[in-house]
């Protein structure tokens, strides 16, 4: 073997001896390590033997704890229980204490109400006792009133249903009065303030006519000139104009007189112009005559035409604007016929605005409504006003509503529209206005003093005047004779009387006065 493999063998030996013996030193060490960790071992299970007994110990004074706390509070627990079941048989015992004074109670009650119903029983058997008796006791009264009044029962109870009858008519009238003004009040409200909310917004005139017109003179000396040589000029003027005139000592004045104003106003313009001129004869006044009726024919037809323009109402036939002027001629119960028509008319335009009516045709319905007062001929002249007009309006084109208010205005037809009823009461408003007609004075007298006698005419009235120019009839009754009851009774009475007896324009208001005086004398 050489060297270098000796030296590699000897290298080997020395790592495999040492190898060894570092073996065999960390054997040795391993034991020391095992010793030590066994005593370690040892040392921590003893630790961890006392620390477990030191927790064991900590948990079961724990466990203690908790489970007094769960015991107090599971005492508590129960002790609430226990009270609420004690109040609750408190309760129990209360409410059933209760229900038995009730039971005792109800007893007592139903006790109470047996003997009350024994009472009852008891005291229906004596009242029908007592009413058989009471009932045989009447038959006898009856009997015994009957042979001393020498009437029946059957006659006795005619004359008591009889008063009752009376007394029922009496207390029917003054409820009939009472329910009617409460009804005029409510119903008739509206039309009341539009009627005087169209009053108020038209103002006119008022004119009344004669049926005379005078002729005033410059000279007394004209008057021979006018009579003519025996009387010729003046009957020549006469029979052209068919006026009457009247020649007396009346100083400066001739009075023309004749019912038509028409033909009166021909004389009046006639005689005019013969006094101007001065050439005063047979001849010559037919002449003026003539020329003058058609000079107011065309002053008829003048007017005619500024009336319709005025009122704006358009279309009108030539015919019944002819119509219309001649109303300026022609009055009705002293009042101008055209001035009432343009009245009418116009109310009728606001009462129509009023109401949310046709205008235009209201105003023409009011101007033409009484055009039948005009009448050209003696058959028309028998025709009334209103139904002739109404028969001019158709014949000229009228509409059937205009038509209608014309010939119903004093109910001679029927309504058929609502411009009807406005023409009647708008008619009625320009007529009844105080000073705008004039009645006779005969007529006017005998109306007031026949108002006096209806009053008279029942018992216990002591006084009637009738005052305010026929509109109103008081009446003073005798307080001994007539009672408050019977006094709106005899109000009533007479009233209907009157409406019943009489025709009198508007109404009368009726008033019964009733008056008790005591008088004394101190000395």
């Amino acid at each position: 073997m050489d060297g270098i493999t000796i030296g590699i063998i000897a290298v080997l030996v020395g790592v495999a001896i040492g190898f060894a013996v570092a073996k065999f030193m960390e054997k040795g060490k391993a034991s020391k390590t095992i010793q030590s960790a066994k005593k370690e071992a040892e040392r921590v299970l003893r630790d961890a033997n006392v620390e477990g007994e030191n927790i064991k110990k900590d948990k079961i004074f724990q466990a203690k704890e908790k489970f007094l706390e769960l015991k107090a509070e599971h005492e508590k627990v129960i002790n609430t229980k226990d009270k609420k079941i004690g109040e609750a048989e408190k309760r129990t015992r209360d409410k059933e204490s209760q229900i038995s004074s009730e039971l005792a109670k109800n007893k007592k009650l139903s006790d109470q109400l047996e003997e009350q119903i024994k009472e009852v029983s008891y005291k229906n058997e004596f009242f029908d006792k007592k009413q058989s008796e009471l009932d045989k006791l009447h038959k006898n009264q009856v009997q015994q009133l009957e042979v001393i009044s020498g009437l029946s029962a059957e006659e006795a109870k005619g004359q008591l249903l009889e008063s009752l009858r009376e007394t029922a008519k009496s207390d029917a009238m003054s409820y009939m009065q009472s329910t009617m003004e409460e009804a005029k009040l409510t119903a008739q409200q509206e039309a009341k303030k539009i009627i005087i909310n169209t009053i108020q917004r038209i103002g006119t005139e008022e004119a009344v006519e004669n049926c005379v017109s005078v002729f005033n003179l410059e000279s007394d000396d004209v008057k021979g000139r006018i009579i003519g040589r025996e009387g010729r000029n003046i009957r020549a003027l006469e029979a052209a104009t068919g006026v009457e005139i009247v020649v007396d000592d009346t100083p400066e004045a001739i009075i023309l007189s004749c019912f038509d104003s028409v033909r009166r106003e021909v004389a009046r313009l006639s005689l005019h112009k013969l006094v101007t001129d001065g050439r005063i004869h047979p001849a010559r006044i037919e002449e003026i005559v003539k020329k003058t009726e058609k000079q107011i024919e065309q002053e008829i037809v003048e007017i005619g035409k500024r009336t319709v323009i005025d009122l704006g109402i358009h279309g009108l036939h030539p015919e019944l604007i002819r119509a219309v002027g001649r109303m300026k001629y022609r009055s009705s119960y002293g009042q101008n016929l055209l001035q009432h028509s343009r009245e009418v008319a116009k109310l009728c335009g606001v009462m129509a605005a009023e109401l949310g009516l046709n205008t235009k045709m209201a105003k023409r319905a009011g101007l033409l409504h009484d055009i039948g007062k005009v009448p050209n001929t003696e058959a028309e002249m028998e025709t009334p006003h209103a139904i002739l007009g109404m028969q001019w309006a158709e014949k000229f084109g009228e509409k059937p509503d205009v038509c209608n208010a014309i010939g119903a205005h004093h109910d001679e037809i029927e309504m058929k529209n609502l411009i009807a009823p406005i023409v009647q009461v708008c008619d009625a408003i320009s007529g009844a206005r105080p000073g705008a007609r004039r009645q006779v004075l005969d007529s006017y007298i005998q109306r007031l003093k026949d108002l006096e006698e209806i009053a008279f005419g029942f018992g216990g009235v002591q006084k009637a005047y009738a005052i305010q120019a026929g509109r109103e009839l008081r009446v003073i009754v005798e307080s001994e004779k007539v009672t408050d009851d019977k006094a709106a009774e005899l109000s009533f009475e007479i009233s209907q009387k009157i409406q019943t007896d009489m025709t009198y324009p508007g109404q009368v208001k009726v008033t019964v006065i009733r008056e008790t005086r005591a008088v004394n004398v101190a000395k």
